[in-house]
């Protein structure tokens, strides 16, 4: 099922639908700032397993997605020069990895004691993650580790991946440029992978 959700002014009624989908254990796939990206709701350990089948066991550590920074700090463990990075970075087209606190759930993290965080620029995905009221566990739609033309048009996905999900959001083409990654456990920034964003 394609959902049309503009970026200015969302619907409530469409991200009603959404939220629904969401807590009955659904996987949407949504736009953000970067390429479209598959979500579901933290809570829901059963989606977080469909989704991890969806894309394959072997396809890295799964994300997280807020809607602010004061929810990433409810999650993992931010000190003051984290948060000045983040600060200056968010939102925008960057995965942040974090140390996860006891809150996210083991489902989630699969042993390790890491995570990567998102608060994308894009603000539909902030407001499915607001109206939802908890984070959102997300990864990339991408396919064999290339972003191919699919990935960037709603239409085309909701053909791909329309029996898998609960519903695609249309939010307009999508981008084919992964996320800048940057791993903020150690002492100083680490770029892991360099892609839309550039560090602040």
């Amino acid at each position: 099922m394609l959902v049309k959700i503009y970026g200015q002014n969302p619907s409530e009624r469409e991200l009603k639908r959404v939220v629904e989908a969401l807590e009955h254990d659904g996987i949407v796939i949504y736009p953000t700032d970067s390429v479209y990206a598959f979500g579901c709701s933290l809570r829901s350990a059963k989606a977080v397993e469909r989704l991890r089948r969806l894309r394959g066991r072997g396809d890295g550590p799964l994300s997280v997605v807020f809607d602010n920074l004061s929810q990433v700090s409810e999650y993992c463990r931010v000190d003051n020069a984290t948060f000045r990075i983040l600060k200056r970075n968010l939102p925008g087209p960057f995965t942040f990895i974090l140390s996860a606190s006891s809150r996210v759930p083991d489902k989630a993290l699969e042993r390790r004691r890491t995570i990567g965080i998102r608060i994308p620029s894009h603000p539909v995905a902030r407001a499915v993650v607001e109206a939802l009221g908890c984070p959102m566990i997300t990864a990339s739609v991408k396919d064999d580790d290339q972003v191919v033309e699919y990935t960037t048009d709603p239409e085309l996905i909701e053909e791909r991946y329309g029996r898998e999900v609960s519903m695609v959001i249309d939010g307009g083409m999508g981008d084919n440029v992964p996320t800048t990654v940057v791993d903020l456990t150690g002492d100083e920034p680490e770029i892991q992978r360099v892609g839309k964003g550039e560090l602040q």
